[in-house]
């Protein structure tokens, strides 16, 4: 049977290897960075790293993994934010070139 500390300590040990894999990853960014390689690679790889770096810290240090409905809110909340920005890129564009009709 299972006591506190062994419980405790377990759920640091995992906390623990989690830091790890996200400082891991941060190097892995500096490593990216000083690549000689071109702007689009950068980017695309930073990203991914990025995209997976905050995956991790959001499933594991904000307690994702353990609430499923949590994380299908978060989930939801993010996609809707996401289609909401696409949404003013037109108008983005149409506020930077001004507005044809206006001479």
């Amino acid at each position: 049977m299972a006591n506190a500390d062994t419980h405790h300590n377990s759920g640091m040990t995992k906390d623990l290897i989690i830091y790890v894999c996200l400082l891991a990853l941060a190097a892995l960014q500096f490593v990216i960075a000083y690549q000689n390689i071109t702007a689009s690679q950068m980017i695309e790889r930073m990203l991914i790293v990025a995209c997976v770096e905050g995956g991790m810290a959001l499933l594991f240090f904000m307690h994702l993994a353990d609430n499923r409905g949590l994380r299908w809110f978060v989930l939801v909340f993010t996609v809707a934010v996401i289609l909401g920005l696409q949404y003013s890129w037109s108008d983005a564009f149409r506020l930077t070139s001004g507005v044809p009709w206006a001479r």
